[in-house]
């Protein structure tokens, strides 16, 4: 199944862990989101972000997502990976290997988005159950 979804921003609590003179900061990043759609739920992500001194970020994170897809309820652990450029975030998404929980247990997918600094987000997503 291939679909869109949108996802607000609840909390972002940003904490460098590391920082040294000249060097690119590195972050921890707790996020919590809300999903509408096709994807209902909440979401728990952490990221671990590089912060270089000419505002690129790179960033890596899981999330795990409990709630509904196409109505089956569950939870789900997504890897979410990109880059942070010019205003924009551009994430790849992908579903991990035996994640899923509930009626989503065997849920394989992956997805993106592309946005900025809206209240609401964009994503598509294509997945399927084993």
């Amino acid at each position: 199944m291939k679909t869109t979804a949108t996802f607000e921003i609840k909390s972002w609590k940003e904490n460098p862990f590391n920082e040294l003179e000249g060097a690119p900061k590195l972050v921890r990043a707790s996020v919590s989101k809300a999903y509408h759609g096709e994807i209902e739920g909440e979401g728990a992500l952490e990221y671990v972000m590089i912060y270089n001194a000419d505002g690129l970020a790179n960033y890596f994170g899981y999330e795990r997502i409990v709630g509904k897809i196409g109505g089956r309820a569950g939870s789900f652990v997504l890897e979410d990976k990109g880059v942070f450029e010019a205003g924009i975030a551009k994430s790849s998404l992908k579903v991990m290997s035996g994640s899923g929980t509930g009626e989503l247990r065997g849920l394989r997918g992956e997805g993106g988005y592309a946005t900025g600094h809206a209240q609401q987000h964009a994503m598509t997503f294509e997945y399927e159950f084993d």
